[in-house]
């Protein structure tokens, strides 16, 4: 018997508009972005133990879940990668983002000088696949409705 695709459950509105009309209710990743630059002085140790449990603890329950990219480094302890570090936040919706994170801004930044001296890039991305389900093997594409005749291959759900 082949398995049946399954959508992935959150508690988010789905989408009513065609997929490339970004939506409030899609699920958003903030992913914050230190370049690896010449001299650039980046503290991994403060911001895994200090700087992502503020942030975590001043969001509360709108950040459903965070990641900390740490980068590779080659013999001589210089990053191997465009980037030092990476952390993604993801939140249900752009709003849940902005309601959280918005009022303790100041604070949060302010954190920053406390474990780098470069300047942080940032990317919002609407989430379109996830593979974080327990004991999943495989891709899952979110599905918003009323897509219409697009051919994409994450149109559906695929495995």
């Amino acid at each position: 018997m082949t398995p049946q695709p399954q959508a992935i459950h959150t508690n988010r509105v789905p989408r009513k508009q065609p997929y490339d009309n970004f939506q409030e209710e899609t699920m958003i990743k903030v992913s914050v972005m230190y370049p690896n630059k010449p001299g650039v002085r980046f503290d991994h140790d403060y911001y895994r133990t200090k700087h992502l449990p503020l942030i975590k603890s001043r969001m509360g329950a709108a950040l459903k879940y965070y990641t900390i990219d740490k980068a590779l480094m080659d013999g001589e302890e210089r990053p191997l990668g465009a980037y030092v570090a990476i952390c993604h936040l993801l939140c249900d919706s752009l709003g849940a983002y902005q309601a959280s994170f918005g009022p303790y801004a100041q604070e949060i930044r302010g954190d920053i000088p406390n474990f780098t001296d470069g300047t942080s890039i940032h990317q919002i991305s609407e989430v379109v696949a996830e593979n974080s389900a327990p004991g999943a093997t495989k891709v899952q594409h979110r599905i918003p409705l009323d897509r219409g005749s697009s051919s994409h291959m994450s149109d559906q759900v695929s495995q």
